[in-house]
C-alpha cells in the first residue's frame, strides 16, 4: 500500500480505486480507514487521527458522506442510478463523499453501464471505492477508470502473531502451537482465522489449548507423520500400518493427513537444500533436521510427489482408509535401499554358491578312499569319507580368490539372462559390455549412441541384480565409449538378421514361389517374410 500512502501524502488522489483479494483480507477495512482518511478533520492524511468526530463516526458506521453498499444484492440498473443520482450534491459532513461498494462484479452488464458515465467524469467531491474478489467479472471500461490494489492473503505467522495480540488484550490463556494451526487452517484470512479462535475458545472453556484446537479442527498431530516417516526409512511397514489404524480409531482425516504429510517432506526437503532457512525456535526441530539427514534428496521429492498423488486418488479409493494405506505402502514400494540393505537382500535372495573342493590323497594299498563335496570351511579341519579308519588332512586357511577361479561365470552373454532383469534395466545390460569384474566393483561400458538408456533408476537395478548373482555387494560403473566386442543387444541383432536372411533365401528358393514370380512377373515384398 506504499502508493497509496504516498498518494495521501502529497495529496495525488485519484477519483476511484479497486480492492481485489481472496475472502478476509481486509478489502472493506481499508476503504473505510481510506474514507477516515480523506474526511479526517485533520485534512488528508495516510494517518488519520482516529479521535475526531468524523473518524469516529466513520468506525461506528454513522458518517452519512460514506455510502456503503453490497452490490450482491444491489445488483439492478434502476439500483444503481438511484444510488448515484445523489452524487452530484455536495458532501453533507466530510470533505469527500465516499461510495463504497462491496462484490463489485456481482453488478449486471446494465448496473455497469449506468456507473460507467458517473465513474468517467465524477464531481470534484466524489470518490468511488471498489472492493471484489474476482476482478475478472468486471468490465475492462471500468478497469481502466480505477487503479487496482491487489491485496495478498496474510501469511500464517503474521496470522498467529495477530491473534496472539488479541489474546493478550483480552486475558485469555493460549499455546503458541494452536495459533499456529489456527492461522494455518485460516488459509490467509484473518476473518476466517478470527471466526476459528472464536470457536477454539468456546471448544476450550475459555482457553485456547493445541491438544483441543487439533480435536476441532480434525487435523493430524505431527507425532503420527514424523512416526510415519521415521517407519518409512526404517522399513517397518507393519509400524506403518499401525499407526494409519490408530489415526482410524480417532477419526482423523486422511485427506489432512496426506495434505500434512506433503507439508513435512517440503519443510524436510528444504532442511536438506537450504538448512539456513529452518527457524531455530521452530519446535520439531531436531526431528526435522534428523529425518533430513536421514531421507534422500531425490526419494523426498518422489514421496512428495506420491503423498500429492494419493491425495488427488483418496475420491477414488473403496475408503478413505485403503487410499491412505496404499499410498503408505506405495512409499514404501518407492523406497531406495542402501548399499548395506542391497548387500543384506542380496545374500537372503541368493545364498552363496559352495565352493567345490576335492581333497587328494595318495592311495594306500589296504584302504580305498573317495572324495565328497565340502562347504568351505569355517576354520580347523576337513573330515574326509572313507571305507577305512577316518583320515583327517589338515585345512589350509582360505585365500581370496579371482572370481573366474571359484567357478563364476565371466561372459557377460551368458551372465546377462540369469540377472532377471526387465524393462529399462535390461535394456541398458544388453547394450553394455563386460570390462572387467575387479574386488568389489563390476566395470562396463556402454556405447554413447545409447547413452539414453544410463538413468539412474535402472543402474540401481541393474546393480542390485549384479550383487545377487554373484552373491555379495558390488559397484557398478558404467563407462561412455566405443564398444570393442559385441554387445549382448548386438550379437541378438546379428542372429535375427541371420534367421531373417535364412528365411528369405528359404522363400526365394522355392518351386511355387519362383513360378509365381515369373507367372504374374510379381515382386517379393522382404519385409512380409518372418523366420519360424
Amino acid at each position: 500500500m506504499r502508493a497509496l500512502t504516498h498518494a495521501l501524502s502529497e495529496q495525488r488522489l485519484h477519483h476511484a480505486y479497486l480492492f481485489t483479494g481472496t475472502r478476509g483480507v481486509g478489502k472493506t477495512t481499508i476503504a473505510r480507514i481510506l474514507a477516515k482518511s480523506l474526511n479526517c478533520e485533520s485534512g488528508v492524511t495516510a494517518t488519520p487521527c482516529g479521535e475526531c468526530s468524523s473518524c469516529m463516526e466513520i468506525d461506528s458506521g454513522r458518517f452519512v458522506d460514506l455510502l456503503e453498499v453490497d452490490a450482491a444484492t444491489n445488483t439492478k440498473v434502476d439500483e444503481m442510478r438511484q444510488l448515484l443520482e445523489n452524487a452530484v450534491y455536495a458532501p453533507t459532513r466530510g470533505r469527500y463523499k465516499v461510495y463504497v461498494i462491496d462484490e463489485v462484479h456481482m453488478l449486471s452488464n446494465s448496473a455497469f453501464n449506468a456507473m460507467l458515465k458517473t465513474l468517467e467524469e465524477p464531481p470534484e467531491h466524489v470518490k468511488f471505492i471498489l472492493a471484489t474478489t474476482d476482478p475478472q467479472k468486471i468490465p475492462v471500461t471500468v478497469l481502466s477508470r480505477c487503479l487496482q490494489f491487489n491485496l495478498k492473503q496474510m501469511s500464517p505467522p503474521s496470522i498467529s502473531g495477530h491473534l496472539t495480540r488479541i489474546l493478550e488484550a483480552e486475558g485469555v490463556g493460549f499455546d503458541g502451537g494452536a495459533l499456529n494451526l489456527l492461522a494455518r487452517s485460516a488459509a490467509g484470512s484473518m476473518r476466517d482465522a478470527l471466526s476459528l479462535l472464536d470457536q477454539a475458545i468456546a471448544h476450550g472453556s475459555g482457553n485456547v489449548v493445541e491438544s483441543q484446537v487439533r480435536e476441532m479442527l480434525g487435523t493430524v498431530d505431527l507425532d503420527y507423520l514424523f512416526d510415519l516417516v521415521e517407519a518409512l526409512l526404517d522399513a517397518d511397514a507393519a509400524r506403518m500400518l499401525r499407526i494409519a489404524d490408530d489415526m482410524a480409531t480417532r477419526s482423523l482425516s486422511f485427506d489432512a493427513a496426506l495434505q500434512e504429510l506433503a507439508s513435512l517432506l517440503t519443510r524436510i526437503q528444504v532442511a536438506q537444500l537450504a538448512p539456513d532457512a529452518v527457524a531455530d525456535d521452530l519446535p520439531e526441530q531436531g526431528r526435522l533436521l534428523d529425518l533430513a539427514s536421514r531421507i534422500d534428496i531425490e526419494f523426498a521429492q518422489l514421496a512428495y510427489q506420491i503423498a500429492i498423488h494419493g491425495r488427488q486418488e483418496l475420491p477414488l479409493a473403496p475408503d478413505e482408509y485403503a487410499g491412505f494405506v496404499m499410498t503408505l505402502l506405495r512409499l514404501l514400494a518407492f523406497r531406495p535401499e542402501s548399499s548395506e540393505q542391497s548387500a543384506q537382500s542380496a545374500r537372503r535372495a541368493t545364498p552363496a554358491a559352495p565352493v567345490q573342493r576335492t581333497a587328494t590323497l595318495a592311495r594306500a594299498p589296504e584302504a580305498s578312499y573317495r572324495a565328497v563335496e565340502l562347504a568351505p570351511p569355517s576354520g580347523g579341519s576337513v573330515a574326509m569319507e572313507s571305507a577305512a579308519p577316518r583320515v583327517v588332512a589338515p585345512a589350509k586357511p582360505a585365500s581370496p580368490a579371482p572370481m573366474a577361479a571359484v567357478g563364476v561365470k565371466t561372459d557377460w552373454h551368458q551372465i546377462l539372462p540369469s540377472l532377471k532383469l526387465g524393462g529399462m534395466a535390461r535394456e541398458l545390460a544388453q547394450h553394455c559390455e563386460l570390462r572387467e569384474i575387479e574386488q568389489g566393483q563390476v566395470s562396463l561400458r556402454l556405447s554413447p549412441v545409447h547413452r539414453h538408456l544410463q538413468m539412474k533408476p535402472a543402474q540401481d537395478k541393474l546393480q542390485q541384480a549384479i550383487s545377487e548373482h554373484f552373491g555379495r555387494p558390488l559397484m557398478l560403473r558404467i563407462e561412455l565409449a566405443d564398444t570393442d566386442s559385441a554387445t549382448p543387444a548386438a550379437a541378438a541383432q546379428r542372429v535375427r538378421e541371420e534367421r531373417q536372411d535364412k528365411a528369405v533365401a528359404a522363400i526365394e528358393q522355392d518351386g511355387f514361389v519362383r513360378d509365381v514370380i515369373e507367372m504374374f512377373d510379381a515382386q517379393l515384398v522382404e519385409s512380409s517374410i518372418k523366420p519360424i
